[in-house]
């Protein structure tokens, strides 16, 4: 398997931020806090092995492949791939292959109420030719909560007092953890539902699963008052979006609303008008930036002006290639499955992408050709051929290494969790369904206009303006983990016309729009169960 190795932005020196090659610190889960939390450089050490953590769970599997438009149904394999790469889209309900221009075709078709459990599930088989992409990994939590259990510590160890820190320092640490806490609850809501919820750095009792809109809400009063100790952004380029700002902590305080509007349906105004006024806060900060799409690559290098918060990697650093969180699943990032040559090397290895977006989908997304983010993120957008199209969008900074052209990695790119684009089209959401419609076009209108796409025209409110901007996110979004997770909030996860991948309403209120959770979960848990929905499905 193709190994890279990753950069963490760590906090070092007088200014305390600099970028060096991963430090080999005290596991997480070896670490107390009476013997370890002596100094800033303790508290740095610990921060950036929650980081590590982070980046090494997300980067096991295709998180944001499967999290995304491969659950949803988008995605389709290529005939020329067999069971093994081309399985990893079936994920979606797809029985249907994308044609081979030699003639090798399978266009059979499954009723999608059928096919969305099975094919999850087979997904979930790591014995199978698509093991390489380790979706077996999504059922387990354990790794969620040894990051938050170091970020229990860190809180309890700063309200104790850490020597060396000033009041600042102290804040601002403590504001940090609750961050890298809050996003992994929001994690694992999306994939899991109810979770266990806990804070306590010493929690010895165990709990049972609480409800997910609970667990969300305690988050979101964990991170409100506090969001304001974190600093807004970084000035320094090379530090933008790797560690916790107020930006990223407005973006997921967004996000986690949103969730809960979906769900918690008595009181979704009361989140609509959290998100409306967290938006607003954010674009008036004029903190962050779009960037023109002439400078896509930028972007998705990492550490732009557009970046919220993600998980950065980089090739261009050589270190220890033992050490466990530098090694990312070679198939991680999503652009892996749907670029080739000249995109990928060798030529001779690369001949076609593993999949593509089925034509309907794409033309449904863009109606309007004239849409800049077709010429700059796609080759043969509408082709469903996996000899032609490309998904350009992931396919900047190729890496190229003369000493071995034969090289096969992918392009040199970040892993974005939240960008602005995600938190300007959350804002224009929640306003829709506020009924200020004109806020909500006028803001849809920015990320519009950034594509160079037909504006939304005034007084076109009501259904059509929030499926518009329920598009709009599927447009800007593809790719970066949104789409599925957009599906099941909204309910139209319960829709064909959404979605080639449906759930009935019986299904979605059993939970079948979550993932199974591993039965490691049960350890030392009397209290936990597992999610009853994929109960005897053999996991």
């Amino acid at each position: 398997m193709k190994r890279i190795t990753i950069c963490l932005i760590i906090i070092i020196g007088a200014t305390q931020y600099g970028c060096k090659k991963f430090l080999s610190i005290t596991p997480i889960d070896k670490l107390t806090g009476n013997n370890f939390y002596k100094s800033k450089e303790d508290v740095e050490a610990n921060i950036t092995d929650m980081y590590g953590q982070l980046f090494e769970k997300y980067t096991r599997t295709a998180f944001a492949a499967a999290t995304g438009e491969f659950r949803s149904g988008e995605v389709i394999p290529a005939a020329q791939g067999g069971e093994g790469r081309a399985g990893s889209a079936r994920i979606g309900g797809h029985k249907r292959q994308a044609p081979d221009p030699r003639g090798n075709t399978d266009k059979q078709t499954v009723p999608q109420s059928e096919v969305n459990d099975r094919f999850l599930l087979e997904a979930l088989d790591n014995g199978r030719g698509w093991g390489g992409y380790n979706f077996k990994n999504l059922t387990i939590w354990n790794e969620y909560y040894r990051v938050i259990q170091a970020a229990n510590l860190l809180v309890s160890k700063t309200a104790e007092g850490i020597p060396g820190l000033t009041d600042e320092d102290t804040k601002r640490y403590d504001a940090e953890a609750r961050f890298i806490r809050s996003l992994c609850y929001f994690q694992m809501v999306r994939l899991y539902g109810d979770v266990v919820y806990y804070t306590d750095a010493y929690q010895k009792d165990p709990l049972p699963r609480e409800n997910m809109v609970s667990v969300i809400n305690k988050c979101i009063a964990d991170l409100k008052d506090f969001r304001n100790n974190l600093p807004l952004s970084f000035s320094d380029p090379s530090l933008k979006g790797v560690r916790a700002t107020r930006g990223a902590a407005i973006v997921l305080l967004m996000n986690l609303n949103m969730w809960n509007a979906g769900f918690d349906i008595p009181n979704r105004n009361k989140y609509y008008e959290q998100t409306a006024s967290l938006g607003d806060e954010i674009m008036k900060s004029n903190a962050f930036r779009l960037l023109p799409l002439s400078e896509w690559a930028t972007v998705v290098k990492g550490r732009s002006d557009e970046s919220l918060f993600e998980l950065f990697r980089t090739l261009n650093y050589n270190t220890n290639r033992d050490n466990p969180f530098q090694q990312a699943n070679a198939y991680s990032p999503f652009g892996d499955g749907f670029i080739h040559f000249p995109y990928k090397q060798p030529e001779y290895t690369h001949r076609y992408s593993y999949s593509v977006f089925t034509s309907e989908y794409m033309s449904k997304l863009y109606p309007d050709q004239g849409d800049q983010r077709l010429i700059t993120w796609f080759v043969a957008p509408f082709d469903q051929n996996p000899e032609t199209f490309q998904l350009k969008k992931f396919a900047f900074n190729t890496f190229a290494d003369a000493a071995n052209p034969n090289l096969d990695l992918n392009p040199d790119n970040t892993y974005i969790i939240f960008r602005y684009a995600d938190a300007i089209l959350l804002r224009a959401e929640a306003l829709a369904n506020l009924a200020r419609d004109n806020e909500a076009i006028t803001v849809l209108n920015v990320i519009r206009g950034r594509a160079q796409a037909p504006l939304y025209p005034a007084g076109s409110g009501d259904k059509n303006l929030k499926d518009a901007i329920f598009l709009e996110r599927s447009k800007e979004l593809m790719g970066e983990g949104s789409r599925y997770f957009d599906l099941v909030r909204t309910r139209r996860i319960q829709s064909s016309e959404w979605t080639d991948n449906p759930l009935s309403a019986d299904k979605f209120n059993r939970g079948g729009w979550t993932w199974p959770i591993d039965a490691s979960a049960l350890s030392n848990n009397p209290n936990m169960t597992l999610n009853s929905y994929w109960i005897g499905s053999g996991l």
